[in-house]
């Protein structure tokens, strides 16, 4: 049986559409991430250890059949390692890593990989296992985010169908005959991380294997090297694998995007309903629904940006976010959590408070800059000390990816226009001078 996305906004969700006699979406019973308190552990918690690179090449083992390539299809073989680790030397190790001198790293940490990254300058902070294949379950809706942002028209509408009603997983509850903007597609997905709405918006992009396809070429321009994207939602599939590295690319590529900011910080909107159900007798209308952000560090944490969460039965809990105190925007990501001993939103906020702690200029590695895009370099104390210098991003990484306006196809126009002027201006003084001559002359 495919593993099935689950989230408590989607709990919430039902709820409302239930009272509203709107579609239904996944029980909370599936739910891991439900519970209201801190679940407390009766043995002693240790941090997974991930020393010896169980994961180097490729996920854990499934639980389950979700990976098992269809009838006549071939098996997919391992990602290539790179021959170095991508960000730096240090971001090779399998352990945690952590700058020269750091203090000693949280507790509490089910998270089997994660990396602290610096979303402005793109200095890694410290990191547990940063190259270690997992999956991403819906975090890798990420990279689909911004595929979707470059190419589509958040204004169009478009028609909810049977297939978008049917997808496996979490649904935020589109439906047949629901007419839908681009832009309310993007709120679902990125906020409620609908699989129906992954669905539509991959249809646009010329199906689920052209979606998946565009998602891997980003992946691979953004410098992810361990990502393989197997479905546009981030259901498990053969192949499927990412990092803790690679999404903290990709999540700082999507903050370059301004309407993904503010996607990720919205907390909730109004979604639209959709006709009755010519499949189902006597079938009422769906009037509109309420959907929320289902991360709950937007809520509960002091200069949360927002971010995405993820669960499928193999990937485990999976989570992606940003915040930013004093100027200072730092991102998180984590692979392989479990609600254990503490959920993974309050992890992500101990990792985040603790880079926050960290001197301004402590780093372990870098998030190295997309195909083609140059960037300043930095370097760390122990990078210093090595000789080895790194990419970061120039201070204006968002202006380069704007779309030029009308205006700039007239660029020679304004310096022209100056010089036109100074000239009128010179002739008008000279007529003013020789008229006021001539005055002068007369008396």
């Amino acid at each position: 049986m495919r593993a099935r996305f689950t989230s408590s906004v989607a709990i919430v969700a039902a709820v409302l559409i239930g009272m509203s006699g709107g579609p239904a979406v996944a029980d909370p019973a599936d739910d891991p991430t439900t519970t209201t308190a801190t679940t407390v552990t009766t043995t002693p918690f240790t941090t997974p250890n991930t020393d010896n690179c169980p994961n180097s090449s490729s996920p854990p083992k499934a639980i389950d059949l979700s990976e098992v390539p269809a009838p006549g299809d071939p098996t997919p073989q391992p990602l290539p390692i790179p021959d170095e680790p991508v960000g730096g030397d240090e971001l090779g190790d399998c352990g945690s890593v952590t700058p020269d001198g750091a203090p000693a790293l949280p507790k509490e940490i089910s998270a089997t990989a994660w990396v602290l990254s610096d979303l402005d300058s793109g200095a890694v902070l410290a990191a547990k296992d940063p190259h270690g294949r997992y999956r991403p379950a819906s975090t890798i809706k990420i990279l689909l985010a911004i595929v979707a942002l470059r190419e589509l028209d958040l204004n169009r509408v478009v028609t909810g169908t049977i297939a978008d009603s049917e997808v496996d997983g979490t649904r935020v509850g589109i439906g047949p005959g629901g007419r839908y903007t681009n832009l309310q597609l993007m709120q679902a997905l990125v906020m409620a991380s609908g699989n129906d709405a992954a669905h539509a918006i991959a249809a646009q992009l010329g199906g689920d294997e052209a979606a998946v396809r565009k998602m891997n070429d980003l992946a691979k321009s953004l410098g992810g090297m361990d990502t393989r994207t197997a479905t546009p939602s981030g259901l498990d599939g053969p192949g499927m694998s990412s990092s803790a590295y690679d999404l903290a690319l990709f999540f700082r590529e999507a903050m370059r995007i301004p309407k993904f900011a503010e996607l990720i910080h919205t907390e909730q909107v109004q979604f639209p309903g959709f006709p009755p159900d010519p499949r189902i007798p006597a079938d009422k209308d769906h009037p509109a629904f309420t959907i929320g952000n289902d991360n709950q560090l937007l809520y509960n944490y002091d200069g949360a940006l927002g971010g995405k969460t993820g669960y499928t039965d193999d990937a485990r809990q999976t989570f992606v976010a940003g915040a930013e105190r004093n100027g200072r925007r730092l991102g998180i990501t984590l692979l392989k959590a479990d609600v254990l001993p503490i959920r993974p939103w309050e992890q992500a906020a101990r990792l985040l408070d603790y880079g926050f702690s960290l001197d301004r200029d402590a780093s372990v590695g870098t998030l190295v800059e997309p195909e083609g895009k140059a960037g300043t370099t930095t370097t760390s104390r122990r990078q210093q000390s090595s000789g080895v210098t790194l990419a970061a991003p120039p201070v204006d990484a968002t202006a380069s990816r704007l779309p030029k306006s009308n205006d700039d196809d007239f660029g020679w126009a304004g310096p022209l226009v100056f010089v036109l002027l100074g000239v009128l201006v010179v002739l008008a003084l000279l007529y003013w001078a020789d008229s006021l001559n001539r005055r002068r002359n007369r008396h």
